[in-house]
């Protein structure tokens, strides 16, 4: 131990270092909750995206189907 601890002693905690422990315990969590927010998002924006391409796929069969269906009327 230096003489500089042994003179003063051991630290202690003072109001106003508490309060910063308190907002940075706080900010770490707020943090922790918006990645899990963030994450939740991702996986809702990826099920929507994989229905937007099925329904693109469907209309697009559709469409072509029914080409398909008018050829063969007009050579048959």
């Amino acid at each position: 131990m230096s003489d500089e601890a042994r003179r003063w002693g051991e630290p202690f905690a003072c109001a106003p270092g508490m309060r910063i422990e308190g907002h940075e315990r706080v900010a770490a969590l707020q943090f922790k909750q918006m990645a899990e927010a963030i994450n939740r998002l991702e996986i809702i924006i990826d099920r929507l995206e994989k229905r937007l391409w099925l329904t693109v796929y469907g209309v697009a069969a559709v469409i072509l189907s029914q080409a398909f269906m008018s050829f063969i009327r007009i050579s048959g």
